[in-house]
């Protein structure tokens, strides 16, 4: 009987990836019926990336924090060991506000979360970059964790990316340790016309000057804290979280997917599959800049591999160049684009079973 590697991505805004894998493995047992399936749930980072964890058996672990907008949350990490996978969007990110705050929403409570996890016995985190609210530099990252930002008056800061313009101090003689490894495909700088405010302070609401405000404001606080990493690649991930972390707290940076591959084991699911199946929401140029798909089909060894996604707007050749055998998409048999986000489960089981008469 045929192996099939089943790795998607979450369909964002309509299926986690749990569910489009097992959407995908029904429809290929409509068509064969003993085929062997191994679901290996994915993200690149971002959003999904405690779920995929969980999906590979780590345990969820339910904490409270506090919101991008300083509300307390729900929310929690994953764990293995002494290992802890931490979700910025989870916790502060763009998607729990209800309305924007681009100059004062916060990345303490993943500091909080972080904490969580640290007095409950990990040594490691994973720290999922991506989905963010906020431009803090990571600034509300190091307080959750015990650091202090001091004004000149020595008052604790203000939340919130505005106010880094009058820090004055930086005090760490109460920040916890853990060795902290970043995951996200993000290569932004922390300034500039490609840093962390200008490229994605518009989607949190930034406007042209609230964008000039926070530029000056993280150019300050990496005078305060040292340049040394300002021009790092990843320092400008979610609102310079990738800066504040790699300074003042030691981390190390890693892309997204590859750390996602080594938590899901990925590897070692692939000897001997026939057919490996990926895939996300949309599938376009933008997966083949590094996101999870890409990281898949650049990780086959040589076994096929087919891109199942809401749409697909890559032609063949395109396809086939960056390793992908086949793409199909859910506007393939079914036109209508609301029906594609409102049934996608049962869609995908359709065109899993279209998959399966082509490939298996």
């Amino acid at each position: 009987m045929p192996r099939v590697v089943i790795a998607p991505d979450k369909f964002k805004g309509t299926l986690p990836a749990e569910e489009v894998a097992d959407a995908i493995a029904a429809g290929l047992r409509r068509v064969v019926p003993g085929v062997e399936t191994l679901e290996c749930p994915i993200a690149d980072g971002g959003d999904g990336t405690v779920a995929a964890a969980v999906a590979a058996g780590f345990e969820f672990v339910p904490a409270e924090a506090t919101g991008p907008a300083g509300e307390r949350v729900r929310t929690g990490y994953a764990r293995k060991d002494d290992t802890a996978i931490v979700e910025l969007a989870a916790v502060s990110g763009l998607s729990m506000m209800t309305e924007l705050a681009p100059l004062t929403a916060t990345t303490l409570g993943v500091g909080e979360v972080i904490a969580h996890a640290l007095d409950n016995g990990c040594t490691k985190v994973v720290l999922g970059l991506g989905g963010s609210a906020s431009t803090d530099g990571g600034a509300g990252l190091v307080q959750g964790l015990g650091g202090r930002l001091l004004d000149a008056e020595g008052r604790e800061l203000p939340l919130g990316g505005k106010a880094l313009l009058d820090l004055a101090t930086i005090d760490l003689s109460g920040l916890r340790k853990a060795e902290i490894v970043l995951a996200s495909d993000v290569d932004n700088p922390l300034l500039g016309e490609h840093g962390a405010a200008a490229v994605y302070g518009p989607q949190k609401g930034a406007t042209p000057e609230d964008i000039e405000l926070l530029d000056r404001a993280l150019a300050h606080f990496a005078e305060v804290v040292g340049t040394e990493f300002a021009d790092a690649p990843g320092a400008g991930a979610a609102g310079g979280t990738g800066f504040g972390a790699l300074a003042l707290l030691g981390a190390t940076f890693r892309s997204g997917i590859d750390v996602v591959l080594e938590l899901t084991g990925f590897a070692e699911k692939l000897p001997g599959a026939d057919l490996v199946i990926t895939g996300e929401g949309s599938f376009d140029e933008q997966t083949l800049r590094g996101k999870g798909p890409a990281g898949i089909a650049a990780r086959a060894a040589g076994t096929p591999v087919v891109a199942v996604a809401g749409r697909v707007t890559l032609d063949r050749e395109t396809l086939r160049q960056h390793g992908f055998s086949a793409g199909y998409g859910l506007t393939d048999i079914e036109p209508d684009v609301q029906r594609c986000m409102t049934e996608t489960a049962a869609l995908l089981e359709q065109l899993a079973a279209r998959v399966a008469e082509d490939w298996l």
